[in-house]
């Protein structure tokens, strides 16, 4: 998919975020890559909501052909489509029915919303939190058929900028022609 916007202001440290799921919906919408509209993927079959907001960074490609997916930590929800400058703090590591899927945590630029400045890592993450997300990925699958999620752990935000930077280039590979 080709996007209308880079990966961020300063990336990898200082990205954008598109949000496709607002925190609190039991819908998870997905952006067309053709068409670049917002879809409804599914309603989920479990009785749960969204603990957050998750969106993906604009002009990053994962080995998977997605763009990288982020959890973005806030107290409010973003209307879908919105664009959200934000700060990777972490990484959480999973699995599922296909294969590896990473996601990075995130929380909005200062500029955005300056209750979120002193989160710049992990350790800063309260623990509440961490179980709260850790638990939405390991049950929200449970009710689909053949579906299923295993969390392996989560990574400071030098593994988070890491994989943002290998994203990065695979997409300006991949846009440029290149092998």
């Amino acid at each position: 998919m080709k996007f209308a916007i880079g990966p961020g202001k300063n990336p990898p440290e200082d990205i954008y975020v598109v949000v496709e799921i607002p925190m609190g919906s039991n819908v998870k919408y997905e952006v067309d890559k053709e068409t670049g509209l917002i879809h409804v993927d599914r309603v989920l079959f479990t009785s749960m909501v969204f603990p957050f907001n998750y969106g993906f960074i604009p002009s990053t490609l994962e080995e998977d052909g997605d763009p990288v997916d982020v959890v973005l930590l806030s107290n409010d929800p973003f209307v879908p489509g919105s664009v959200v400058r934000a700060k990777p703090v972490a990484l959480l590591e999973m699995e599922d029915e296909n294969g590896y899927d990473a996601k990075v945590i995130a929380v909005p630029h200062e500029k955005i919303d300056n209750r979120f400045e002193h989160v710049r890592d992990f350790s800063d993450i309260c623990e509440a939190t961490r179980e709260r997300i850790k638990h939405f990925f390991e049950h929200y699958k449970e009710l689909e058929k053949g579906k299923w999620v295993r969390v392996r752990g989560w990574k400071g935000r030098e593994h988070a900028v890491e994989v943002i930077s290998r994203a990065i280039q695979r997409y300006n590979a991949k846009a440029s022609g290149s092998p």
